[in-house]
């Protein structure tokens, strides 16, 4: 379908003329909605998925439950822009094989941007209205020490606990908005973690009351003892947007939108039933609300994250730029299967949960070559994902006696992309908080072979166990010494 007609901006008041376009717009006069969420991290994931269940919700007459978006870094006033030209308004590009599909999103009906105002967000946060602050703020947010589980802040964290600071960080931001609730009576919320990260909750309260014990022992009791903070998981593949998606939707439907969202048809959400303050029915737009959610959060870290390590560095060495075609080479297929068996067992089962449905359900997903998914962007963050995702699995494991074959292979994948240099001679420009430390141990690896996982802060005592070290340091040679298609080859045929 390619459109002729004249390009229609994104606004209000032209949601009418898109809806005449056949994309579905919100049906709900937005003007009676009020924000009950405000949500710090508003990219890609927020857009297609946590404020699509909310859109849906508004539009069955939930209207005490907008969100209120907060960019909490300097480069988030690119998205303020766009998003107050567009009266908040997005478009949703769902993208499933050859079906493409478009609506408008309206559930966030605002967007404060911290480093230009923060004394808006913590007001935002202490309105009496805000009943849930939620956040996706990566999973290297919460300043938690994968070693020793407790908290240990950054320097930028660090500086909103001095004195007459004014916040600037996730941290800084929520908890003044937190104190001030309680001195002005407007009563506890519930902060709810969206990112990927096993017990997502009790890490946020464990990182926010840390944070309010520093800055006032008594405020670290009550954050602790009154805020809630359910666990939760969240599914869905959401790719950055690009020049060619917005190319793609005004070609399409007419639609000029400065910054849509693009995901795949496959959603999923599990939220432990915890609200200190009410919470929208968002069981009723398909969500899962559940006691126990840890089942959940350990098969999606397990196998769909540490499967997408798989497709990361493997395909990045073998010269694949897009997640699918990394997914439709048949040794890293091969591998992920593989991976996959040898996971599945160290995943605890809730007795409502298709573990086998959810796990033959990755490959076609990440084959999925409308989605446009690059390896890059799987490999990003790695040194807050592996820690998280992958190295659970194998310890869980290790510890009943189970193979690790294939996850040492994965690790050993990084460690040999950590090294900067493909295998075609050319750098590698990775995106990771701790690369600088990552790359400095692959190099070491020369001298040292288990150097890459001595980090006892991401790796704990793996290094010392054979049942890890063997596969790993095969697999890690064959990269080295014969490259990724061959040591690939040479696992598989065992």
């Amino acid at each position: 379908m390619t459109m002729s007609t004249t390009p229609i901006p994104l606004r209000s008041d032209t949601l009418a003329a898109i809806a005449e376009r056949g994309v579905a717009v919100p049906g709900y006069d937005r003007s009676t909605v009020t924000a009950g969420i405000v949500h710090l991290g508003v990219g890609a994931f927020h857009r297609v998925h946590q404020a699509v269940y909310t859109d849906d919700l508004l539009a069955a007459g939930e209207t005490e439950w907008g969100i209120c978006g907060v960019g909490v870094l300097p480069q988030d006033a690119a998205m303020a822009q766009v998003l107050r030209s567009q009266d908040h308004l997005y478009t949703v590009i769902e993208k499933g094989g050859d079906d493409v599909s478009a609506r408008v999103v309206g559930s966030i009906v605002d967007y404060l941007l911290a480093p230009e105002d923060p004394e808006a967000v913590v007001a935002r946060i202490a309105d009496p209205a805000t009943r849930i602050v939620s956040l996706t703020i990566t999973e290297g947010g919460y300043s938690v020490n994968e070693a020793t589980g407790s908290f240990d802040p950054t320097p930028e964290v660090l500086a909103d606990l001095e004195p007459g600071a004014t916040p600037s960080t996730a941290f800084g931001l929520v908890v003044a908005g937190l104190a001030r609730r309680r001195e002005n009576g407007a009563g506890p919320l519930t902060v709810m973690s969206c990112d990927n990260l096993p017990g997502n909750g009790d890490l946020a309260r464990l990182a926010f009351g840390a944070f309010a014990e520093r800055l006032d022992p008594e405020l670290g009791q009550w954050v602790r003892s009154e805020i809630a903070f359910p666990n939760t998981m969240v599914d869905r593949i959401a790719p950055v947007t690009t020049d060619a998606d917005r190319a793609l939707l005004l070609e399409q439907r007419g639609i000029v939108d400065g910054w849509p969202a693009v995901c795949e048809p496959f959603t999923m959400w599990v939220i432990q039933d915890r609200f200190a303050a009410g919470r929208p029915p968002w069981e009723n737009a398909g969500a899962t609300l559940a006691q126990d959610v840890r089942p959940y959060e350990l098969m999606k870290l397990g196998l769909l994250n540490s499967s997408h390590q798989a497709l990361a560095y493997f395909g990045h060495l073998l010269g694949h730029v897009y997640a699918d075609q990394a997914a439709g080479d048949p040794d890293i297929a091969e591998l992920v299967r593989r991976y996959l068996d040898e996971a599945t067992p160290a995943i605890p089962r809730a007795e409502e949960m298709d573990l086998e449905g959810f796990r033959d359900e990755l490959l076609p997903r990440f084959s999925n070559a409308a989605i446009g998914d690059t390896v890059a962007r799987l490999a990003a963050f790695s040194s807050d994902r592996i820690p998280q995702w992958l190295v659970p699995v194998i310890r869980t494991n290790i510890s009943e006696g189970r193979p690790v074959r294939f996850a040492a292979a994965i690790v050993a994948s990084w460690a040999r992309y950590a090294e900067g240099i493909d295998e075609n001679g050319q750098p590698i420009e990775a995106v990771d908080r701790r690369w600088d430390d990552r790359h400095a141990a692959a190099l070491a690896q020369a001298e040292d072979p288990l150097a890459f996982v001595r980090e006892t802060s991401m790796f704990g005592s793996l290094a010392e166990k054979p049942a890890f070290t063997e596969p790993y340091l095969a697999a890690l040679t064959a990269l080295r010494t014969t490259g990724a298609r061959a040591t690939l080859q040479q696992l598989l045929a065992r």
